[in-house]
């Protein structure tokens, strides 16, 4: 059962080992200042409400055990096109769990619901604009005749004065990412800005940067 302590476990040491494997500069770097692409939200948006909504993934408030798969961290930075943090920037992150299913009354997927998975979260960037959380490896999944979707993380990210943004984050060296028909859509570009980068693993954990850009609000 998740408590404070654990908590602050998990926010002081997962920002440790985040900060250590991306040295002292990557997180202030951009990959491209481009505005990070915008991606279908998909149909399976979490629809039933729930408490915990937390940065660990990996475990349900009240619950006692783990959710399976391969554990991840993934860490990055929020900016505008110029390169300046996002502060309290709200992201609002959803995925499959490491079989493939959504925490969703309509996903069909066959495959067994892992009940300790929350599968969602709602978090913020601090003021330097970063963001940090635990989840799993999502799990591929069939979507319609024989296309089979990549792992994938789906985020919303919204902050007053800024076009908000929906967008899918992908994981590199996946087989299925050169058959997938909505990465297939994108530029070389915006797929490279879509997609994660392993940059360390500490312990059991692969940790993952991922840096999003968003663009002003114009008037």
């Amino acid at each position: 059962m998740k408590t404070i302590a654990r908590r602050k476990v998990i926010k002081l040491s997962l920002l440790g080992c985040v900060a250590g494997a991306l040295g002292n500069s990557s997180f202030a770097k951009v990959l491209a200042l481009i505005p990070t692409p915008s991606e279908t939200e998909g149909p399976f948006y979490p629809v039933k409400k729930q408490k915990d909504k937390d940065n660990d993934l990996t475990q349900i408030d009240g619950y006692v055990g783990n959710a399976g798969g391969q554990h991840i961290v993934i860490g990055g930075q929020v900016t505008d096109v110029s390169g300046n943090p996002v502060e309290n920037a709200l992201l609002d992150i959803w995925q499959a769990d490491a079989n493939g299913r959504y925490r969703h009354p309509r996903d069909a997927n066959p495959a067994r619901l892992d009940q300790n998975f929350q599968g969602w979260a709602v978090i913020k960037t601090d003021d330097k604009g970063s963001f940090r959380f635990k989840t799993v490896m999502p799990g591929a999944y069939p979507a319609s005749g024989t296309w089979v979707r990549p792992p994938h993380i789906h985020l919303k990210i919204f902050k007053p004065g800024y076009i908000p943004l929906t967008t899918q984050m992908y994981f590199p060296n996946q087989e299925l990412n050169k058959k997938d028909l909505l990465l297939n859509q994108k530029s070389v570009t915006e797929q490279s800005a879509m997609m994660a980068k392993e940059i360390g693993q500490q312990g059991n954990l692969i940790i993952y940067e991922y840096n999003i850009v968003l663009d002003l609000l114009r008037k």
